[in-house]
């Protein structure tokens, strides 16, 4: 190992990014400051490149090319927003990891006050998004997605929290011993991450450039955090399914007996039983659903696939463990 580790304590930043041509180099520039006013510590960045289609691969081999410190992993083709960071927190060597995103959201100043509460004990420390200056439609879905995990979920989510914090190397080397080929990072610091500091912002306006998250990419963070880490969902759709059952069968003996008694007036009708077959049917399909994102992530689970599989890496040595599976 260089004397670049030997010397002083090392933060490792890591970024995901996929078309942050216009964002990269800013964000760069910003975490070289941080380090700047506190040159205690040196500093490494490590940016994950998901298969960039515009020139953002171009400018992050121009700074590397000008700056050692700056670290490059491009991946092969687009594996998410889940898995790629993840991957990226493997690699690091640093005494705390700092994850971020790329699109300057995550303010890189906060790092300071995230390494201040690291050295005064916390071993993870993690930025509380409070308030946005987001569009108020998407900020709002977040709030009630962040609420709906911590309800439903068996381990203690932090709330307003999206993977944007420091991680001691202890917990990271925890992190390094599972097993985990779709990770859901907030549900592993809920679950296996102790004393824990939170450091509340407010959330900028993306500066350049269109957001990458949709509809999709929330309900796939949603599902997956359902699935991995709460029963609650599964175990609702059989009380569910008793309730409607045992509910469809009182129906049932209220009508025979009608019947009964007025055999000759009573007539029940279609919409009682159309209005039934959709009720039931809709209820099926739902939890229907929810039993094959179980099996799904169990089927993700059992083909133990990579990560990621890396195009190339810049400015990382030839020593260095190239754990593509991790």
């Amino acid at each position: 190992m260089s004397d670049f580790y030997k010397d002083k304590k090392t933060i490792s930043v890591v970024t995901s990014c996929f078309n942050e041509e216009e964002n990269v180099e800013e964000l760069f520039r910003s975490i070289e400051k941080v380090f700047q006013d506190n040159p205690r510590y040196m500093f490494e960045v490590i940016f994950m490149d998901n298969a960039s289609t515009d020139s953002t691969a171009s400018v992050l081999r121009r700074i590397a090319s000008s700056d050692k410190r700056v670290k490059v992993i491009l991946n092969a083709k687009n594996f998410g927003h889940i898995r790629s960071p993840y991957h990226g927190l493997l690699q690091t060597k640093g005494d705390a990891v700092v994850m971020m995103a790329s699109d300057l959201q995550d303010p890189p100043e906060m790092i300071a006050d995230f390494v201040k509460a690291w050295e005064n004990g916390a071993d993870i420390v993690v930025g509380i998004k409070d308030k946005s200056k987001e569009g108020p439609l998407m900020f709002l879905v977040r709030r009630v997605f962040y609420y709906l995990s911590h309800k439903m979920s068996e381990t203690d989510y932090i709330k307003n929290f999206t993977g944007f914090g420091l991680y001691d190397k202890k917990f990271v080397d925890v992190l390094r011993g599972l097993d985990e080929p779709y990770p859901y990072l907030r549900g592993l610091v809920a679950q296996f991450g102790s004393n824990i500091e939170k450091i509340r912002f407010t959330q900028p306006k993306r500066k350049a450039g269109r957001t990458k998250n949709n509809f999709y990419t929330l309900y796939d963070m949603a599902m997956l955090g359902f699935v991995n880490h709460s029963k609650i969902p599964i175990r609702l759709a059989s009380f569910i399914g008793f309730t409607g059952a045992f509910m469809s069968f009182m129906v049932a003996i209220a009508y025979f007996a009608y019947k009964l008694i007025y055999w000759k007036s009573f007539e029940a009708g279609v919409a009682p039983l159309v209005i039934g077959f959709f009720f039931v049917s809709s209820i099926q399909l739902l939890f229907i659903g929810i039993i094959g994102e179980y099996i799904s992530s169990i089927y993700t689970q059992v083909k133990n696939q990579p990560l990621v599989i890396e195009k190339e890496r810049i400015n990382f040595e030839e020593t260095d463990t190239k754990t593509l599976g991790q």
